[in-house]
């Protein structure tokens, strides 16, 4: 076999391993994360440093530790009047209480990453603001997703980022493609499978 042909058979360069941004100690694929409050930067950690902030006062409230409960109320389902008042030119939404800003914030994926909606106090109040997981939401680190039609979810950051990521990967055209519509449905799925009822 020439040496030309040899370099087919070599096995294709791996991905560089996540490391945690606090010690440099590398991480497994599932991992802790950390929210920087002041920047709302994603931070990965290791399994010790994510356990170091566990308590919301560590490093001055600085870094919060993003929880891993996913929950859900079945009773919920925003109304087509409260999801109009919202604004939202999409049917998937993510709010998140910001304490930098110190309000609720909503966001949507596009292909261009994570959208940033003006949300005005009432339509937060009177629709989703007013909805049991809204009172569960833990500031920086949790988010009410909002599928519209369907039952809301209570979840952690990085499973709404992981959403983010996924709508720019797949997202082609206009409306997405069927393989993007797919591809978001079987997440939602996946987070219905793990929320427990609230």
């Amino acid at each position: 076999m020439t040496s030309a042909l040899r370099r087919f058979l070599r096995e294709p360069p791996k991905a560089p391993q996540e490391k945690c941004e606090l010690c440099a100690t590398p991480v497994p694929p599932q991992h802790p994360h950390l929210v920087q409050v002041a920047e709302r930067r994603m931070v990965c950690a290791c399994g010790p440093c994510g356990f170091l902030f566990d308590n919301p006062g560590a490093a001055g409230g600085s870094y919060r530790r993003v929880p891993d409960r996913y929950l859900v109320d079945p009773g919920f389902i925003v109304t087509d009047a409260q999801w109009d008042a919202l604004a939202i030119p999409v049917s998937i939404a993510f709010f998140l209480h910001n304490t930098a800003q110190d309000r609720v914030i909503a966001c949507y994926p596009s292909p261009a990453g994570a959208t940033e909606s003006e949300l005005t106090l009432d339509a937060w109040r009177t629709g989703i603001g007013a909805g049991r997981l809204a009172a569960e939401l833990q500031p920086d680190v949790e988010a009410v997703l909002v599928r519209r039609g369907a039952p809301c979810l209570l979840v952690p950051i990085d499973a709404c980022y992981r959403l983010v990521g996924l709508v720019k990967l797949h997202w082609r055209g206009f409306d997405g493609g069927s393989e993007a519509w797919t591809a978001i449905d079987a997440y939602f799925a996946e987070l219905q499978a793990l929320a427990r009822e609230l």
